[in-house]
């Protein structure tokens, strides 16, 4: 099964980097700079996981999150910000983010970690509705 990523942060180099990384370990990666991007590709190609900033023009992050939620809610979320409080790690928390990641991203293994764990929920929710699926037609 290939993952497929779609990273929202509105500072180029941020993207740039996060998507050299994550294609060097073998992901299908795609980029936006804010949240309106994210959903308008989302809209166009089936996202597994959505790795968003809080902090952007247009949408933010956790706008984009409740979007994420109500309109594709099989795909998991991971935030990475530099702007933390109490109040929005709240937020993200309850429109469904998978964690929290504090920048600056100065090592990539909290991220590889979260991602991982996404993956296997991933992984596990396609393998039930399989089965569900299989139970429906063979009644």
């Amino acid at each position: 099964m290939t993952i497929h990523i779609l990273i929202v942060d509105d500072e180029s180099d941020i993207r740039s980097m996060l998507s050299r990384h994550l294609r060097f370990s073998g992901y299908s990666v795609d980029e936006a700079e804010n949240g309106c991007d994210a959903l308008e590709k989302m809209s166009r190609r089936k996202t597994d996981i959505v790795i968003t900033d809080i902090m952007m023009p247009v949408m933010d992050g956790v706008d984009l999150l409740r979007n994420i939620q109500q309109q594709y809610p099989m795909t998991r979320t991971i935030v990475i910000t530099g702007y933390v409080t109490l109040e929005n790690a709240l937020a993200c928390l309850r429109h469904g983010a998978d964690t929290f990641i504090l920048k600056p991203l100065e090592d990539l293994g909290e991220l590889d970690e979260a991602i991982e764990r996404s993956v296997r929920t991933v992984a596990h929710w396609v393998e039930l509705l399989k089965k569900l699926s299989g139970m429906k037609t063979k009644k």
